[in-house]
């Protein structure tokens, strides 16, 4: 097998363009979702997006529909759906099922006559695709054809997408044809090195790549990092751009700013939106290389491997936190000194109104609390 052939094999678990698709909903801001194939498909993701506001049902294709066609069932429940929930918006999304068997989601959508009553987004995805990424174009690109986002948004998201595929297949969780989960560092021992540097009055750069959601409690980290800082210690690079991408992601910035302000941390630098997480790690690293080259420590939250500090040649202690299992070893290869992992971070960030409390940055916290405890006893 030649190298090329095994670097496009990958043997471990990916994520799904259908429930990428779900998510894309979510971020539209769908009131209401309808998935187009058996009860079971997707049920994990389908439960995390109910508790983060979307309601989605499923058509049930059953052994029956396989071979008859499910046409009917999906009239049904776009009735039904739009009977219970009267949403403004509503999308339909297909699934494997749905279209081996060549059900058309369009034509069932016009038969409803929901569309007289909502705007709809159909789109016809399954979870053979290499990318899960096509999953997010092809329901952004539905969302465009329907109005919902203008051809500008839907070419900037199209690019941010593309980036972030080959941010993976180069230094991310398909970099490699497998790649072992891992718990990554003891928190513990990491928490105490990056206080130890702190404690000698050592700089450092924290810098929040952050996708979307997951931020709520990656900034955590960034809080407590400050928190056991002077201020003129740490300089704040993030993502939290609040003019940038879909209106429900730019709330989650602007929450984000807000509350940090209101524990006195400012950012420093903006470096664009929780969407352009695979091109504002670059940015990131232009500004550590101009103005902060003789730093001794970087934080990296969220998307540790879009920060390129190796390419560019800086060196300095990496702190790194990511909530992939599978992003662990990567990291490793890439140099970094420090990998830990928030286990259940994402699951934990659906629905989050404000910062969520992390592990890591409680351990920090608490290790801080000790030592000072420790220093005043003496």
């Amino acid at each position: 097998m030649s190298e090329e052939m095994e670097m496009e094999m990958i043997l471990h678990p990916r994520p799904s363009s259908i429930v990428a698709a779900l998510y894309t909903l979510r971020d539209l801001d769908v009131d209401v979702a309808v998935m187009h194939g058996p009860a079971g498909c997707s049920f994990k993701h389908s439960r995390l997006l109910e508790e983060d506001g979307m309601h989605v049902l499923t058509s049930a294709l059953n052994e029956s529909n396989f071979v008859f066609g499910g046409h009917d069932s999906l009239v049904r429940v776009l009735r039904k759906a739009e009977e219970m929930f009267h949403p403004e918006l509503m999308g339909v999304v297909g699934t494997c099922s749905s279209m081996i068997i060549g059900e058309d989601l369009h034509q069932a959508v016009e038969d409803s006559g929901v569309r007289a009553k909502c705007k709809v987004i159909a789109v016809n995805v399954h979870a053979g695709y290499r990318d899960n990424t096509v999953g997010v174009i092809l329901t952004l690109e539905s969302a465009y054809k329907s109005g919902i986002i203008s051809s500008e948004e839907f070419e900037r998201q199209k690019r941010m997408l593309e980036a972030a595929t080959r941010l993976e297949k180069e230094v991310g969780a398909a970099s490699k044809s497998y790649i072992p989960p891992s718990k990554g560092d003891s928190k513990i021992d990491v928490a105490n090195r990056l206080l130890e540097l702190i404690d000698k009055g050592k700089k450092g750069v924290c810098v929040l790549d952050a996708k979307k959601e997951t931020v709520f409690m990656f900034a955590d980290i960034l809080r407590a990092v400050n928190k056991i800082a002077e201020p003129s210690q740490i300089v704040n690079i993030a993502n939290l751009d609040t003019e940038v991408g879909l209106k429900k992601i730019r709330g989650y910035s602007e929450k984000i700013v807000a509350e940090l302000a209101t524990d006195g941390i400012k950012i420093d630098h903006i470096i664009g939106g929780l969407d352009e997480y695979p091109v504002a790690g670059e940015k990131a690293a232009d500004l550590i290389k101009e103005f902060y080259p003789d730093y001794d420590f970087a934080v990296l939250l969220g998307i540790p491997h879009a920060v390129p500090l190796e390419k560019y040649g800086i060196k300095m202690e990496i702190f790194s936190v990511t909530n992939g299992p599978r992003t662990i070893e990567p990291l490793k290869w890439l140099g970094h000194d420090h990998a830990v992992l928030e286990i259940d971070l994402h699951p934990k960030t659906m629905g989050a109104t404000g910062i969520i409390p992390s592990d890591f940055g409680d351990t920090l916290l608490k290790l801080k609390t000790t030592k000072n405890h420790e220093i005043s006893q003496d």
